[in-house]
């Protein structure tokens, strides 16, 4: 299968994924483009498509449980597990600490494949290893929508995104947008 690059931006730039201007990221740093993946999924056909990509890299790897961060990785986890014919979960905070909630359950001895729309630092995607870790979960790997880390972030087992890029980001003090009196949004899903 293997998308190319050009192809994954084009649906993202078409979808409403690839958004520029000016943005307050997660971690207070301040960029000119932002991935808003949630769009993505607006666009069934499309989303189909990246998570197919995913569901791909991943299936010789003899995962039962997909599992996934909310928000981010909640809908992705469902259809890279409905590609896969598996099971999906997804993790959320409770009172600060990534939990399953709901019912859901891992069982030990279970191989996981853990999704995220976005990865960035990957700290999401930790956590949610290390819960699943915790209950004797085997994890086979890592897939994303988008490695904004450029490949250096290290989850210490296979990870594979559709488009990994390098997004510059600035320290609020060194924005060059800010001394230029451009507006700023902050369009993540935390505050």
């Amino acid at each position: 299968m293997s998308m190319t690059l050009e192809r994954a931006l084009e649906i993202f730039r078409r979808t409403g994924v690839m958004l520029e201007g000016h943005f307050k990221l997660t971690s207070g740093r301040h960029s000119d483009r932002y991935m808003q993946c949630a769009r993505l999924f607006e666009h069934p056909g499309d989303s189909a498509l990246i998570c197919a990509e995913t569901a791909e890299a991943f299936k010789d790897k003899n995962v039962d449980l997909v599992a996934g961060p909310a928000i981010g990785g909640i809908i992705m986890a469902y259809e890279v597990a409905r590609i896969l014919g598996v099971r999906n979960v997804f993790a959320e905070r409770e009172n600060g600490v990534m939990t399953l909630r709901r019912g859901f359950a891992a069982v030990p001895g279970s191989r996981a494949l853990v999704v995220e729309d976005v990865v960035t630092t990957g700290g999401s995607v930790k956590e949610v290893i290390e819960l699943l870790r915790g209950r004797g979960v085997e994890v086979a790997g890592v897939g994303a929508v988008v490695d904004r880390s450029n490949g250096a972030v290290d989850f210490g087992v296979p990870f594979h995104a559709v488009a990994a890029m390098s997004v510059e980001s600035w320290e609020a003090d060194d924005c060059p947008l800010c001394r230029q009196g451009f507006h700023m949004t902050k369009p993540g899903s935390r505050s």
